[in-house]
């Protein structure tokens, strides 16, 4: 008669998991919740970014619409008293560089560089002062300028915007390239950049500085002639508001 198979003892416990593996598991499921935590975090940020940019979008176009209402309600008013509307003197100028290199005096290339207008058809926005109206004198047979409008100052930025970030051209292409250079600033996003320039506001260089100079194509058509006045029927020299016209045709 074979023997009886032997029974397990009563009581006797399985093996235990090694301490090692325990620690390892509670290591990873803390990383994983870690993990988890950050990016939902991260997630809200940028929703509540978005959310401020929106805000502040639609903050600078009700400002934009009242400042539009107010100068008719003046005109409306002036003219109802039998007086003129004088309007305030523009405080933003672009600057658009026409003309090369060839037998460009002294003094002019230094103005030029000192507007970062290296190469023809480079672009840049410049704050109107006793200074700079001095210097855009100086090297006006080189340059045509005027008063561009917030429709010209937005295409500009949007369409022909790249960023100065450590010496290299970036494109535009996440407002938190703005937020990391620009918010103490108090500026985070696109619309804050044009809205800084376009009121020619407190923080204008650092806003114009963060952008690099506005590379354009030649305008379609062409251009007329380069060494005569824009009143005599040439290129160069204040066009005031008609810069929004060959800005249009160079974007």
């Amino acid at each position: 008669m074979p023997a009886a198979a032997k029974k397990p003892a009563e009581g006797k416990k399985l093996p235990a998991v090694p301490e090692s593996k325990l620690k390892v598991a509670k290591t990873l499921t803390s990383h994983k919740d870690r993990a988890l935590k950050i990016k939902l975090l991260k997630r809200t940020k940028v929703l509540l970014r978005k959310r401020e940019n929106f805000r502040r979008a639609e903050q600078y176009a009700r400002e934009y619409k009242k400042k539009e209402r107010d100068v008719i309600e003046l005109k409306r008013q002036a003219k109802k008293d039998g007086t003129y509307y004088i309007p305030a003197e523009p405080t933003l100028a672009f600057v658009v560089r026409i003309r090369g290199i060839n037998k460009v005096a002294p003094k002019v290339r230094k103005v030029l560089q000192l507007f970062r207008l290296r190469q023809i058809n480079n672009g840049v926005f410049v704050k109107l002062n006793k200074a700079t109206i001095n210097m855009l004198r100086i090297c006006e047979p080189y340059i045509a300028w005027g008063y561009p409008n917030l429709k010209s100052i937005r295409d500009l930025i949007y369409k022909r915007g790249f960023l100065k970030i450590k010496g290299q051209r970036i494109p535009i292409t996440d407002n938190l390239l703005i937020e990391r250079k620009l918010k103490k600033r108090n500026m985070q996003c696109v619309e804050d950049v044009v809205h800084e320039i376009y009121t020619v506001g407190p923080h204008f260089k650092h806003a114009t500085n963060f952008l690099w100079p506005f590379k354009l194509n030649t305008p379609n058509g062409g251009w007329r002639k380069k060494n005569n006045h824009y009143v005599e029927g040439g290129d160069f020299g204040n066009r005031e508001d008609k810069i929004n016209a060959l800005l249009k045709r160079m974007i």
